[in-house]
């Protein structure tokens, strides 16, 4: 059965996320929904639509000369990454009685699509993997208040990848990460599972720190 093809909100959903995540849209860009719809062809409405759900999903924000990537500054997510240091192992504990076999599937699927970038260095797949593998033990935490604070911090975790995840040594380490937690989720081990988190994310904060020491705040 052939496929129903996309509508123009989706189709220019999935364009930008893509230029976001290889890093060709960047903070000094200003996206303006009439000038897209224009470029493309379409009326304002399905871009604006676009743009508003990346803004929900954290990685857009709006301002008076349209949609923007986040800034942080430096000290701004160093300061976040306090905070992932205590919700990320507690939710990855919860998510491992939870996560279903579709789930863990798809989460397997990413961790080998992650996997194989380390010999094809394709940043926007790598980015595009490691975002699935998070949104699916992220979308098995049942605590929702948890969860939802988890989420408010999407951009910082995009602010960080797009600065880590062309370092080859920050690759290796995100990918071998990715590896590790996946098992502990597939054996239903809350312990491992939040221990393996907090190395993750300590060892996320660590290559953010080291390649952006020489751009203080």
């Amino acid at each position: 059965m052939p496929k129903k093809p996309k509508n123009h909100r989706e189709r220019i959903y999935e364009v930008y996320l893509v230029r976001i995540q290889s890093g060709e849209i960047t903070p000094d860009d200003r996206l303006v929904d009439v000038a897209i719809a224009q470029a493309e062809g379409v009326s304002r409405m399905p871009v604006r639509d676009a743009l508003m759900r990346l803004v929900n999903e954290g990685y857009l924000a709006t301002s008076t000369r349209g949609f923007v990537i986040p800034e942080w500054d430096r000290k701004d997510i160093l300061e976040v990454f306090e905070i992932r240091r205590m919700l990320d192992p507690r939710a990855a504990a919860l998510a491992t009685r939870h996560l279903d076999a579709p789930r863990l599937q798809q989460m397997h699927d990413a961790v080998r699509d992650a996997t194989r970038t380390l010999e094809t260095t394709d940043t926007p797949a790598f980015y595009r993997a490691s975002e699935i593998f998070r949104k699916g033990w992220l979308s098995a935490v049942p605590n929702t208040f948890l969860r939802q604070a988890i989420d408010r911090y999407q951009s910082q975790v995009q602010a960080v990848r797009l600065v880590t995840m062309k370092d080859a040594q920050a690759h290796k380490t995100i990918v071998l990460g990715q590896q590790e937690l996946l098992s502990a989720f597939e054996a239903r081990d809350a312990v491992t599972a939040s221990d393996l988190m907090l190395k993750f994310v300590l060892a996320a904060e660590t290559s953010y720190a080291v390649l952006t020491s020489d751009h203080p705040n």
